[in-house]
């Protein structure tokens, strides 16, 4: 570690929780990952314009989904569910995982020194919402009159609708459940959200701000509206006879995203209290990185954004790109965007990037939006905990454009210390590096 960094906290990894297509708990995930299992599915769902979608199936937003919990906050979220949109109960669930894994019990810590950083999408309306005061304002020939709406539409829309839809709204359930009165925070940057908003919450401890921060994110690509606009602006998968096999990260045959959903969050904890009480400790986050870069016409330059988050997260962490072991990658399986990245990847380790294991988590579920990064952290972190890697799902054949080392089966030692990426469509990119804890 640099000088720089020798006045900071140290900032450990104590929970985590995942909601994802893959399961509800961190066993039935890792063990999915290690096997190499997929959730990927041909779409069912005739309203969703998606060849195929990657959903969490198993979440129902039913109170066991929620994981275990004690008698009082188990009853609140019980009554709170009809105030949250699916993704606020996504994340609200992968949080209350993460707190009972890191053993949390109410009126343990300070409450004024315990936090959220959550990140979440833009959440938009289930269209069904709108049906009924959209009926109210139909004129004799079935055309939507707009002059009623505010008239007839409005009073048929619930009141305290838009508090299902808010982004921080996740963030403030977590808080109120579990009494959190320590700084709060939400981060909308789609696929870049969860590793800004566990960034935040590293340097709120590091700094010293708040001794325990529960954070991580939530999103969707599989809300029908979401859907609508997810079809039109990227670019998803639409061939293959297997929907198994769609999700190629880095491999040459490659044909875009699997939209899906899920969620995923982790407890920070400062690192000597997270000692003291003989915690769990997953690893130890050491380092943060991020950059947004566009051409004068606005065109993403996603390729120099992750360049420039690596290059930052390395000079936070105090290391070089030689004691990193492995890479958890953006991996969206496009054809521009894989390249980008690996293309990232040789700037910042040049002849190692050959050699380094690279994974990435999207072969197996597709992506989440904003939840991706969560979930794969969460895959890298049970990874570093048990030792080994798990293998990149579907990758057969190299693409000379990706000069990347994608890990194939799951007998490779995970080492000592990881990086991970993502990035979002306006190359909006963050970056995280976290060390198996040295007690």
């Amino acid at each position: 570690m640099n000088q720089s960094n020798g006045s900071r906290r140290r900032v450990a990894v104590t929970g985590l929780g995942v909601v994802c297509p893959l399961g509800l708990t961190k066993e039935a995930f890792w063990e999915k990952l290690i096997q190499g299992q997929s959730s990927v599915q041909a779409n069912q769902n005739p309203s969703l314009p998606l060849p195929f979608t990657s959903v969490a199936e198993s979440f129902t937003g039913a109170i066991d989904n929620f994981g275990e919990m004690a008698a009082e906050p188990k009853k609140a979220i019980r009554k709170g569910t009809k105030m949250m949109c699916r993704e606020t109960q996504m994340g609200v669930a992968a949080a209350q995982r993460a707190l009972h894994d890191a053993g949390w019990v109410l009126g343990m810590w300070d409450a004024q020194r315990c936090g959220v950083s959550f990140g979440a999408g833009y959440m938009v309306t289930e269209p069904g919402d709108m049906t009924d005061g959209m009926k109210k304002c139909l004129d004799e020939r079935e055309q939507f009159d707009f002059d009623r709406w505010g008239t007839d539409g409005m009073r048929c829309v619930t009141p305290l609708w838009l508090l299902n839809y808010l982004p921080n709204m996740p963030a403030c359930h977590i808080a109120i459940y579990n009494d959190l009165r320590g700084p709060n925070n939400s981060l909308t940057q789609s696929e870049a959200s969860a590793n800004l908003a566990i960034g935040e919450a590293f340097h709120v401890i590091a700094r010293g701000s708040a001794d325990l921060m529960v954070t991580g994110a939530t999103g969707t690509k599989v809300n029908p509206t979401r859907a609508v606009h997810t079809a039109l602006q990227e670019e998803v998968a639409r061939t293959g006879d297997d929907p198994a096999g769609v999700s190629r990260p880095f491999d040459q045959h490659r044909s875009g995203m699997v939209p899906g959903e899920g969620a995923g969050a982790v407890i920070l904890e400062e690192w000597e209290a997270a000692k003291a009480r003989n915690a769990t400790i997953y690893g130890e986050v050491i380092g943060t990185g991020s950059s947004c870069v566009a051409s004068p016409r606005h065109i993403a330059r996603r390729k120099q954004a992750l360049e420039n988050a690596m290059r930052a997260a390395l000079k936070c962490a105090g290391i070089g790109p030689d004691d990193v072991s492995f890479i958890h990658a953006h991996g969206l399986s496009t054809r521009s965007g894989d390249s980008e990245e690996a293309q990232a990847i040789l700037s910042v380790f040049g002849p190692r990037a050959s050699q380094l294991p690279v994974v990435a988590a999207k072969g197996n579920f597709g992506n989440l939006g904003a939840g991706s990064g969560a979930v794969e952290l969460a895959s890298a972190l049970l990874a570093l905990h048990h030792g080994h890697l798990f293998p990149l799902f579907n990758y057969q054949t190299p693409d000379p454009s990706c000069p990347v080392s994608p890990v194939k089966s799951n007998d490779r030692e995970s080492g000592d210390c990881f990086l991970s990426l993502n990035v979002n469509h306006r190359a909006q990119a963050s970056c995280l590096i976290v060390q198996r804890g040295k007690l």
